[in-house]
């Protein structure tokens, strides 16, 4: 563990602005997971997210300087990365994108595999945009990241019960919703 790696986020920000690049990279590491589920919550797909989190390292290391309470970085950044996210999806819903062809090369599953995996994440992504915007983080960043409820609240600006509380209505929205209810009974799975 290195000196870095014990440095509160406010003290990574001000070496940042005195050049030290080792320091960015200590807060692009601390915070790489939470940016990717925030930016998936938002573009409901995994090459999107990534390329939004990469534009939104890319503006706050640009913009350090506007961040005017270094000990509250991440959610300074992660309010970047979610305008990153919805900037995006807008470009993304103008643009014509064409289906891959029928014969493409596989991707070493099985085309079972493939179309059982495809259907369940579209059916979770589904799901997930059901939800309100805050409950999607949320979910995300507790679930699928490890995200405690007090981090959450920190990061997001929110106290703690609501994030709890966020947290259990969106899992009981996710678990009544009808398609992935549909799809864990095909499975003989419960949500």
């Amino acid at each position: 563990m290195g000196v870095t790696d014990k440095a509160s986020d406010g003290d990574l920000v001000r070496r940042v602005r005195e050049g030290d690049s080792r320091a960015f990279g200590a807060l692009v590491g601390r915070y790489m997971r939470a940016a990717y589920a925030v930016s998936r919550s938002v573009t409901g797909g995994h090459q999107d997210a990534e390329d939004a989190v990469q534009e939104a390292f890319i503006v706050a290391l640009e913009r350090l300087e506007e961040c005017r309470s270094p000990d509250r970085f991440a959610g300074w950044f992660l309010t970047i990365v979610r305008n990153r996210s919805r900037n995006l999806v807008r470009r993304e819903t103008l643009r014509d994108t064409d289906r891959v062809p029928e014969g493409a090369p596989a991707t070493g599953r099985t085309p079972e595999q493939v179309r059982e995996h495809t259907e369940l994440e579209e059916r979770l992504q589904s799901a997930l945009q059901k939800l309100p915007q805050t409950q999607r983080e949320i979910v995300l960043l507790h679930d699928l990241e490890g995200w405690k409820h007090g981090e959450i609240a920190e990061r997001l600006g929110l106290p703690e019960g609501t994030v709890r509380s966020h947290l259990h209505f969106a899992r009981k929205a996710l678990k009544s919703d009808p398609v992935l209810s549909e799809f864990q009974m095909e499975k003989g799975e419960t949500v």
